[in-house]
């Protein structure tokens, strides 16, 4: 911001300096003018009226004097004579003096002259041009000061507040027309990281006291586990009917512990995957549409041949945002897990629905690992040296679900083929 204000401060700097310039310029042609004009005349005055009547002067050799005219004595009482002597000359100021002989009048001489008041008038009009122009420059700097740097001067520390986990003071609304949805959209980002930051702490102090009830529950199946094994070992057990009775409950304890960590499971499972689902109708076309934008140019960097082929726009059910999001999931995992040459978006409809094929060029992966790839936190053997947490198509699977719709994978000899199926 200071250094915007430095360059309002130096265009103002500009104009002043070149305005006084100018005054100075107006200054000294008109000094120049009301001396140069007047010695011309003089000089010409001065040789005029000898021999007792007016002779023409040489005018070749005088700058500012354009002619010299003479209304004799004995004319002045003609009103003819007196108009066309007096008669403006176009362009040229004059001056008029008596001429004498002796100390006889014998006429009026007029001169001419060509005054520099016209260059003056030039050099107010670029003034004038020059303070437009300042005004309108000086004006649209303030209002990109005012309406544009000012308000993203006050946006810039929320990132960085909201980077920190300061999340309680929010932005004051603005009907700004270039931050005013940016605003929003901040506050709402403030308001969602609050929200999830509280529910993150609630889910640590449920998740504690789950473990906490869970671990106490598991110590009583657990201590009888060892007290049944202990007395095996020690021969407790003197008759083959006891020591079956014993492995049975054995047994039973640990289904009851395996009980307590499918619990754990389910509710860790439940905590994740809290999605928010808007269910309502949208066009296919708006869908393939924010999927060409988001990844047509990533996949031409990326030197993938990135095929849509031709579909029917048609009315879908679901949440337009969450199918993208679905399609995104799968073409990241064509980026980590494929071979880089192919990734081909296809369409079918199929018993009143929408099937949207995304196949990705690869290796394939082992049936036994086919057949767990949309469990949470399992993650195949290629997968060891990329990022990830095992939960992406699991989430893929849960959305589509939440919408009616379903999402299967099938191994192909060239690839991998996702198909989603929309209502």
């Amino acid at each position: 911001m200071k250094k915007f204000d430095k360059i309002i401060a130096i265009v103002i700097g500009i104009y002043l300096m070149t305005s006084l310039g100018l005054a100075a310029l107006f200054q000294r042609v008109n000094n120049k003018s009301n001396s140069e004009y007047k010695v011309e005349i003089n000089r010409i005055y001065s040789g005029l009226g000898e021999g007792g009547s007016f002779s023409e002067p040489d005018l070749n050799s005088y700058k500012f004097v354009k002619s010299v005219s003479f209304l004799p004595e004995s004319a002045l009482t003609s009103k003819a004579d007196n108009v066309k002597f007096y008669k403006s000359t176009n362009g040229l100021e004059y001056e008029v003096r008596p001429l004498y002989t002796g100390d006889k009048l014998i006429g009026y001489v007029r001169f001419n002259y060509k005054d520099w008041n016209s260059n003056n008038s030039s050099l107010l009009k670029l003034e004038i041009v020059l303070f437009i122009y300042s005004a309108i420059i000086v004006s649209v700097l303030l209002y990109i000061r005012n309406s544009i740097l000012k308000p993203f001067n006050i946006l810039s520390e929320m990132p960085y507040e909201l980077s920190k986990g300061n999340f309680k003071e929010g932005l004051k609304e603005s009907k700004n027309r270039y931050f005013g949805k940016f605003i929003w959209g901040i506050n709402m980002l403030r308001d969602n990281l609050d929200y999830h930051k509280i529910k993150e702490i609630k889910l640590e102090k449920d998740k504690k006291l789950l473990l906490l009830s869970i671990s106490h529950d598991i110590k009583t199946p657990l201590n009888s586990i060892k007290l049944y094994a202990k007395a095996i070992e020690e021969e407790v057990y003197d008759t083959n009917e006891k020591k079956v009775l014993a492995a049975r409950q054995i047994q039973e304890k640990s289904l009851e512990i395996e009980r307590f960590v499918k619990e754990i499971i389910k509710t860790s499972s439940e905590d994740i995957l809290q999605i928010e689902i808007k269910n309502s109708e949208f066009y296919l076309k708006d869908l393939i549409d924010k999927v060409i934008i988001a990844y047509k140019e990533k996949c031409n960097l990326k030197m993938i041949d990135f095929i849509v082929e031709d579909y029917s726009n048609k009315l879908v059910k679901g949440d337009l945002d969450r199918v993208f999001e679905v399609i995104g999931n799968i073409i990241e995992n064509a980026f980590k897990y494929g071979d880089g040459k192919e990734i081909k978006l296809s369409f079918y409809e199929e018993d009143y629905c929408q099937l949207i094929k995304i196949f990705n060029s690869g290796e394939t992966i082992s049936e036994n690992e086919f057949n767990h790839i949309f469990d949470s936190f399992y993650r195949g053997s290629n997968a060891k040296d990329k990022q990830g947490n095992g939960l992406g198509l699991y989430i893929c699977k849960y959305t589509m679900e939440k919408m009616d719709g379903e999402i299967f994978a099938e191994c192909h000899r060239e690839g991998m083929c996702f198909t989603l199926v929309l209502r």
